[in-house]
């Protein structure tokens, strides 16, 4: 094990500004409103009636904007719309901790204009012609209409026609702890997309979902545009969206490290801590047969994580994917809420505990010392603030010629180095834009 005192001699690092082409909604409020109204819920949704509005836990960008923007235009249209938190086992499967995500995200009864009904208790509607129970939200299976908001992207544990999305939070988000445990053993022999196929279909005759919003992000982490989604439509719609919110989600600039240096993991930034569509760790379970159809993007010798973002509240699932993090990281991890979130996803080996150094340069340094045969001072290394936010990244010298050689990577500082204060501490973040 290295210590900061080390003597090792560290690779000089460019500091890279990306230019990406990336759609973007210049109104998201705008467009919230645009949508709604092409969804027609006068002709769904009963005059005054209740309108629930399901709410996961992900950094979703403007996810307050669009959610408080959603509210007003329900009242406006003579609706009484409400919160239901809608994420599985989260917040430690507990209602006051969903409702603390919630917070944590910027989302209370004051910022959006309407109350949170946050339970742990759910309603059977009916089964799936194999025998399975389908939970919904006791809140939201009383309302008079369910309007689902979600944004679409590729899932971190599977791969399929449909991933992370609407229908997502119909099951594993509305179906609470019971059902997110229940539907994630069900999708291990069969799929996520066969799972949909048999249960959403039952929420949609049982229950009163009467559409949703999907919402598709740049690469630059903005909202790309907003889209109303009937749910007679559902299945195919959002089948259609993944393939494009596959296509305009960042990866890594180069697909080769010896070294992938991340600042900061976490429920807000993934679902599993750390984008495997991005880092390329994470077992990606093939359960659709579809092998071809989304290819690994990125391979690190080694593997370094900082810190866990403040609105994870400990929850570190996906903190297994990584080999070396430091002392600071893992006293902020809560193991409790870990595990559970592991269980329930059925994918323990996210909730294990990787190698724990006193510092940061211990594990920046003992990383270098063990990826292979290359010095570390000429080795593969890129530097980034966390899998959601790719517009700046660190890499080493050793990518000069490949920087050079493109149009969409510009060099904005370079002759620098990984510098540590005297107890060990990256000093300089990657700048989060």
């Amino acid at each position: 094990m290295t210590h900061y005192e080390s003597t090792m001699v560290l690779p000089a690092m460019l500091t890279l500004r990306r230019h990406f082409t990336a759609p973007r909604e210049n109104d998201p409020v705008d467009a919230v409103r645009r949508e709604l109204t092409r969804l027609d819920l006068s002709s769904r949704v009963p005059a005054g009636g209740t309108v629930a509005i399901p709410v996961g836990s992900r950094g979703i960008t403007g996810i307050t904007a669009i959610i408080a923007s959603t509210v007003t235009f329900l009242k406006e249209s003579g609706f009484a719309p409400f919160i239901v938190p809608a994420m599985g086992s989260h917040g430690g499967g507990t209602a006051r901790g969903q409702v603390e995500v919630l917070t944590s995200l910027g989302i209370t009864e004051a910022s959006i204009g309407a109350p949170i009904r946050a339970s742990m208790e759910t309603v059977v509607v009916g089964y799936t012609e194999r025998g399975l129970p389908v939970h919904v939200d006791r809140h939201a299976n009383d309302a008079g209409a369910i309007v689902v908001i979600n944004r679409i992207k590729p899932h971190t544990e599977f791969q399929g026609p449909v991933e992370s999305g609407l229908l997502k939070m119909m099951l594993i988000g509305l179906g609470k702890l019971e059902g997110a445990t229940l539907y994630h053993r069900a999708a291990v022999q069969n799929g996520f997309a066969t799972l949909a196929g048999e249960a959403v279909p039952v929420v949609m005759a049982q229950s009163r979902v009467v559409g949703g919003l999907a919402i598709l992000e740049n690469a630059r982490e903005e909202t790309a545009r907003i889209e109303a989604v009937p749910i007679e439509d559902i299945f195919d719609h959002e089948s259609r969206l993944l393939i494009e919110a596959t296509e305009l989600m960042a990866k890594l600039p180069f697909y080769r490290a010896d070294l992938l240096l991340v600042d900061r993991m976490g429920k807000s930034i993934s679902g599993a801590g750390l984008d495997p569509n991005v880092t390329g760790r994470g077992g990606l379970d093939n359960w659709e047969g579809l092998q071809d159809r989304r290819p690994k993007t990125a391979e690190a010798t080694r593997l370094v994580v900082r810190e866990l973002t403040p609105e994870s509240h400990g929850n570190a699932l996906g903190v297994g994917l990584v080999d070396l993090i430091p002392r600071r990281l893992a006293d902020q991890i809560d193991w409790e809420k870990t595990g559970l979130n592991a269980i329930t996803a059925l994918v323990p080996y996210k909730g294990r505990c990787p190698v724990v150094l006193p510092t940061d340069r211990d594990c920046v340094e003992t990383a270098l010392d063990t990826c292979g045969l290359r010095e570390p001072e000429n080795a593969q290394v890129m530097h980034i603030a966390d899998t959601l936010h790719l517009g700046v990244v660190r890499v080493s010298e050793a990518y000069r010629q490949e920087v050079e050689a493109r149009d969409d990577l510009e060099i904005v500082d370079e002759g620098d180095f990984l510098r540590f204060d005297t107890k060990g501490n990256l000093l300089d973040p990657v700048p989060v834009t």
